[in-house]
């Protein structure tokens, strides 16, 4: 994807860049920063790595190494080390880490004793279920949130510069400090990656029959389950006091519908177990209510979309097709989920536009020959 004028201009006053770790992140923010225009070399332990990042073109390995701003892209036990190491390499290079949590890295530079005010902080709330720099997307963090957690003794063009340097990626810059930003992960980020792998966990003993049975909907819950264990457990780890807060009031939610349910299955009689039934449907609706503030595209405020649903033919290039045909009808297409039925031919998108264009849509489909699926 091309760079936007936005992220090119602020590219372009950007100095150097350096990046420590090749990684899907690393990789990622160094194919941004390259395709809007910036100067970026990369480093890694691994030789392999940072050679694979440099020929995907996420920057260069080779020439002087004299970075006005150091970017650690490193799981957060070993970024407090590279961040020092980093500190006293380049002496006038502001230094930033990228790692999911804050606190526990910021605690371990304070307690080094070493001056920190050109650290500052930040993570880009962007990342994907696959490892490693060939997965790696320069449009990774175009309109995602990009934290920055400046501490108190952060210099003032210090954070300027991190804003920079995340804009340039295409991203939208917030700040937090570091307690704030860890509670939040917390809730929007750590807690439902350890949801999902919960849930997916108890579908390893099902039957071949029962898990060919598989929709949408647990995709849905599970697709962050495919995640690196041993990262999880660094990033769990780091924000060990937050999570758990936020796990514990699930888990009296959880205890409550247990309750709730075990009432209902020894009391059949629609007259019995008072109270069940209301304490499910309060569940539901609380979530209702909390899927309802999860922005929209961009960041944008939460927006109420128009779905519309088409057969898709399960054959090379007919959701290629669809799309093309979507963009030439002149309709923004806002979110796109592909729904395939067990062992059919044929799969269904639900295909998400502003209401003012579902109707058109819908008919212009239908002109060109598409099932629309009511």
């Amino acid at each position: 994807m091309t760079a936007s004028a936005e992220a090119k201009g602020a590219a372009g006053s950007l100095p150097p860049v350096h990046v420590i770790g090749t990684g899907l992140i690393g990789a990622s923010i160094g194919l941004a920063l390259t395709g809007a225009g910036a100067d970026v070399t990369l480093e890694d332990q691994s030789e392999t790595s940072v050679a694979l990042a440099r020929d995907l073109g996420a920057g260069r390995i080779t020439g002087p190494v004299e970075p006005g701003v150091v970017v650690v892209a490193a799981p957060p036990d070993v970024a407090p080390r590279l961040v020092l190491t980093a500190l006293e390499r380049w002496p006038e290079a502001v230094v930033t880490d990228v790692a999911s949590v804050k606190q526990v890295i910021l605690a371990d530079l304070v307690r080094a004793g070493v001056p920190i005010e050109r650290y500052v902080g930040s993570h880009p709330m962007a990342g994907r279920e696959r490892s490693g720099a060939i997965s790696a997307r320069a449009d990774l963090f175009e309109g995602r949130a990009w934290v920055l957690c400046p501490h108190d003794g952060s210099d003032a063009a210090a954070t300027q510069i991190v804003a920079r340097l995340a804009q340039a990626t295409g991203a939208a810059v917030t700040t937090l400090s570091a307690a704030d930003h860890d509670a939040a992960v917390a809730a929007v980020s750590h807690v439902p990656q350890v949801a999902a792998s919960l849930v997916a966990a108890r579908l390893e003993g099902l039957s071949e029959q029962a898990i060919g049975l598989a929709g949408q909907g647990v995709r849905d819950v599970t697709r962050i389950a495919a995640s690196d264990p041993g990262l999880w457990t660094q990033i769990l780890s780091g924000n060990a006091a937050a999570v758990g807060e936020v796990l514990r009031v699930v888990s009296d939610d959880l205890v409550a519908i247990v309750r709730a349910l075990e009432a209902l299955g020894e009391d059949t009689n629609v007259a019995d177990a008072p109270g069940a039934r209301a304490v499910l449907a309060r569940s539901i609706a609380g979530g209702n209510a909390g899927q309802a503030r999860i922005p929209g595209k961009h960041g944008a405020p939460p927006a109420s979309y128009a779905v519309v649903r088409v057969v898709v033919d399960d054959r090379p290039g007919e959701l290629a097709r669809l799309l093309a045909e979507i963009g030439e009808e002149g309709v923004n297409l806002e979110e796109l989920r592909l729904d395939h039925g067990l062992g059919l031919p044929f799969g269904l998108a639900e295909v998400s536009v502003l209401p003012a264009a579902a109707g058109r849509l819908s008919e212009a489909l239908q002109g060109r020959g598409w099932q629309i699926h009511s």
